[in-house]
């Protein structure tokens, strides 16, 4: 089969579909690769380490995305690659595509060109969990901290704090709502640096859980400095109105997420605090957020400075890509070597856990969120149905508001 990955060209991305020791398992199991020139220097891999591996090089995305099988990527198409993305018509893009929270053309895109779209924030593992949204959310959560870190600066009109222990002063407060992969990674984060950490989730059986893993990670001191809540109305806003820090990380999988902190837990802030919206590329979860980019990060409302960047991960690019590709590469095997198709409807036959990865196939929504949140019901059937295959898994996985978290994509 012939494998193809480009470069990435929304705002300072810098991570790639694959790593040189993807390509070359790829290659070594019989199939062709294509890397764009270029497309892994962000991530600090060069064309000749991609060449060494066995890939062929070429010089534009056209010419790959023209003979490819399967185009990997890392990030959705944006505007200036869906006409691009019409040379890749019946057949298959693998990559994370938000799509209840992105441009809604780039749905009709893949409709309109019977394009496979697999979208790595909605494959189920084996044994539960999102493994192809768990390495980037951890990224995510590591981030949002060091990103609110440094919008807590005056120079940024921030609150005028660190994040860290300073003897005879106050300790910065961070609430994490949402404890799921980024929520966890987040909280663990801002404690490590000594501050006051309160987490939400909705889940009491993941609240006991998270208590239990704190404890062990950060140990008795540390731990005496954070509080590990079931959301519940009074006790969240007190926390939000007391807050330095809001980390937002809720997720439906593959759903636009809901707006947990509204506008008045937003007003009640003080002026300087600072939101990190890390489930932006699913709508974002707190009221008044909108996406931004590394080049603009952040905006100011209401006193509050929002960071909203939807591709964090893409500014440790190196660690990323690795990660990415490491969870990544062992589904993009199995269609390889199966063939996309087989692949799926082996899946449905199975746990169904990859075929959930699904989105678009033959001109139809098969992820029935996407299809809700864009009122396109009408252009949505049942993967299972569409193949001929009796799933193991009937219906769609179990949405939970608190589940992971996302974006870390």
């Amino acid at each position: 089969m012939i494998i193809g990955t480009i470069k990435e060209i929304k705002d300072n991305e810098n991570r790639v579909g694959l790593t040189p020791k993807g390509v070359k398992e790829l290659v070594n199991a019989g199939h062709t690769v294509l890397v764009q020139t270029g497309a892994g220097v962000g991530s600090g891999f060069s064309d000749e380490e991609y060449a060494a591996a066995g890939a062929q090089i070429v010089n534009t995305p056209d010419e790959v995305v023209e003979k490819v099988e399967i185009l990997v990527k890392v990030k959705e198409p944006i505007k200036s690659e869906y006409e691009m993305m019409k040379k890749l018509a019946g057949r298959t893009l693998y990559t994370y595509l938000h799509l209840s929270g992105v441009d809604p053309q780039l749905t009709q895109v893949l409709l309109e060109n019977n394009i496979t779209g697999i979208a790595y924030e909605t494959v189920v593992g084996k044994k539960g969990g999102l493994p192809l949204l768990a390495p980037m959310s951890d990224v995510a959560g590591v981030l949002a901290v060091q990103y609110a870190a440094q919008y807590l600066q005056k120079k940024y009109n921030g609150f005028g704090i660190t994040m860290g222990v300073v003897p005879n002063t106050d300790l910065a407060h961070t609430v994490v709502v949402g404890g799921g992969v980024v929520g966890s990674r987040a909280a663990k984060t801002a404690a490590g640096m000594g501050g006051k950490v309160t987490i939400f989730d909705k889940n009491p059986e993941k609240v006991e859980f998270l208590k239990k893993d704190f404890k062990k990670y950060l140990g008795k001191n540390l731990m005496s400095n954070v509080s590990v809540l079931v959301s519940e109305p009074s006790s969240f806003a007190e926390a939000i109105k007391n807050a330095n820090v809001v980390i937002g990380a809720v997720l439906v999988p593959g759903a636009r997420a809901p707006k947990v902190v509204t506008e008045e837990h937003v007003k009640s802030m003080k002026k300087g605090s600072v939101i990190i919206d890390v489930a932006i590329d699913q709508g974002g979860c707190v009221w008044g957020s909108h996406p931004t980019s590394h080049s603009d990060p952040i905006y100011e409302l209401e006193g509050k400075i929002y960071c909203c960047v939807a591709n964090m991960p893409g500014q440790v690019a190196r660690q990323s890509t690795q990660a990415l590709t490491h969870a990544t590469l062992p589904y993009l095997l199995e269609m390889a070597n199966k063939g996309v198709v087989k692949a799926i409807k082996s899946s449905l036959k199975k746990d169904g856990g990859f075929a959930k990865g699904v989105n678009t196939y033959a001109g139809k929504i098969t992820w029935k969120p996407v299809a809700e949140d864009l009122n396109r019901m009408a252009d949505y059937a049942d993967l299972a149905e569409m193949l001929g295959v009796i799933s193991r898994q009937a219906g769609s996985i179990k949405q939970e508001n608190s589940v992971s978290s996302k974006v870390g994509a």
